[in-house]
């Protein structure tokens, strides 16, 4: 290897090593926690943190884009040196940071706890059976394991893709809310990703249109008691077009639209949801196939 070679070696190592995921997943966390806040707010006065919550996000939106311009900077540097193999993006691999398991674990020496009882009601159960039609289970037959978001998100996306709507009422029921709230933070790059390789390309407003005609059927069939605004607002982020977001919305809305839609999307791609596990390989896109 040329000392050249081994420069640009170096320069994709550094852009790939970049925390542009966990920035990302930092952002929509914020984002979510923020549109919580605006939706508890409502019953108050007090503004309870949504300011320093905002300031907070556009921090983190800075973040992200000066990471970025500093993958195209790399790659437009290694292009220069007449490196153009090396230059192109690597795949994107952002999806992945919001994955992993977010338990925190307990010290060696100290017996593992389990999470106290919520202490809010059911409102989330209550939620999420007038978003999919499916009454919340007995107290009795209720499962509530300790199921981290990326797992909730995998039994979604299979529930989905069966068609089932029992077994995704089922699934989203069986979580504390919590759990199902963080589905806001970890989809956004997942349905990006997704998104990507459904149009071939990096998804533009443009596209907006054509994701719209291939998965609003489907949630509306799943979701027959979502809001039209809910989905239209997911699918202008993933396109980066200017969405409105409504401070009137009921937070666990956007969380198991969002969930619902990437198990659309991964069928509409013939995936199944064990491919958005962290530990799977890359799954082959149509980028891919082109490159």
């Amino acid at each position: 290897m040329s000392l050249l070679q081994e420069l640009g070696a170096q320069l994709r190592a550094t852009s790939d090593e970049l925390p542009t995921g966990l920035v990302s997943v930092a952002m929509e966390r914020l984002r979510s926690a923020t549109e919580l806040l605006n939706w508890v707010r409502q019953t108050s006065v007090d503004p309870i943190g949504v300011p320093q919550l905002a300031n907070a996000t556009e921090h983190a939106e800075h973040a992200a884009a000066a990471l970025h311009l500093a993958q195209d900077a790399i790659a437009a540097y290694l292009a220069a040196m007449g490196l153009a193999a090396d230059a192109g993006a690597a795949p994107d691999r952002d999806w992945k940071a919001g994955l992993t398991g977010e338990q925190i674990k307990p010290a060696p020496d100290q017996p593992e706890a389990a999470p106290p009882p919520e202490k809010l009601g059911p409102w989330w159960q209550d939620r999420v059976a007038k978003l999919t039609g499916e009454a919340p289970p007995r107290p009795e037959h209720a499962e509530r394991g300790q199921v981290d978001t990326g797992e909730l998100l995998r039994r979604v996306a299979a529930g989905v893709r069966s068609g089932d709507r029992a077994r995704l009422g089922r699934d989203l029921h069986g979580v504390q809310a919590s759990t199902g709230l963080a589905l806001s933070a970890v989809t956004p790059p997942v349905l990006h990703r997704l998104a990507g390789d459904l149009l071939g390309h990096e998804p533009r407003p443009e596209d907006l249109p054509r994701l719209r005609s291939a998965a609003a059927g489907r949630v509306r069939s799943l979701l027959p008691g979502t809001s039209p605004a809910v989905l239209d607002t997911l699918l202008a982020r993933i396109c980066r077009a200017p969405a409105q977001a409504d401070s009137q919305a009921h937070p666990a809305d956007s969380a198991v639209t969002s969930s619902v839609l990437t198990g659309v999307l991964l069928a509409r791609l013939g995936r199944d949801a064990t491919t958005l596990d962290p530990a799977a390989p890359e799954p082959l896109s149509r980028r891919d196939g082109d490159a």
